[in-house]
């Protein structure tokens, strides 16, 4: 059982002993709360009931980017740096939250872009250093190691067929 369900019947606990007469003082001694929460709880039930005291998920921040603005990042981030006018072919957090404010006018630091893009499926992919840059950690080898010998494949039939 989760808190937040726990914290609900608590408080309807608390409401059930003060409508048999309990005192608050006594209700808040019993359900190990202070006097000022059952005081609350009262005023609360009083003003909507027992669905005032019900659990509510909290709905968190409102997003600053909208679910089409958050497509289009992914769109212009397919498309690669260098299409949005930096130097080099490497996305940095920094680059990002810059294309960002660019284009929806909305500031990011560079550890909230991360938590957006993470939501997004993006992962980090760093350079290895023995591949020049090149090529990620990530990559999985072996998927890599067959299409390559497929590419070989088509351009050695492509070179035999001139």
């Amino acid at each position: 059982m989760s808190t937040r369900t726990k914290q609900e019947q608590r408080r309807l606990r608390g409401i059930a002993l003060l409508d048999q007469g309990w005192t608050q003082v006594k209700v808040a001694r019993e359900l190990r709360v202070t006097p000022a929460a059952v005081c609350q709880w009262a005023r609360t039930h009083r003003g909507g009931g027992k669905k005032a005291l019900k659990a509510r998920l909290h709905p968190g921040p409102t997003p600053k980017l909208t679910g089409r603005q958050l497509a289009q990042l992914d769109k212009m981030l397919l498309k690669g740096p260098r299409q949005h006018g930096f130097s080099t072919e490497l996305w940095t957090l920094q680059r990002v939250a810059e294309l960002v404010d660019r284009r929806f006018s909305v500031t990011y630091d560079s550890s909230s872009i991360w938590h957006v893009l993470r939501r997004r499926g993006w992962s980090c992919q760093k350079p290895d250093p023995r591949g020049r840059g090149r090529r990620p950690r990530e990559r999985e080898e072996d998927t890599h190691v067959q299409w390559r010998k497929k590419a070989r494949l088509r351009t050695k039939k492509r070179a035999t067929k001139r």
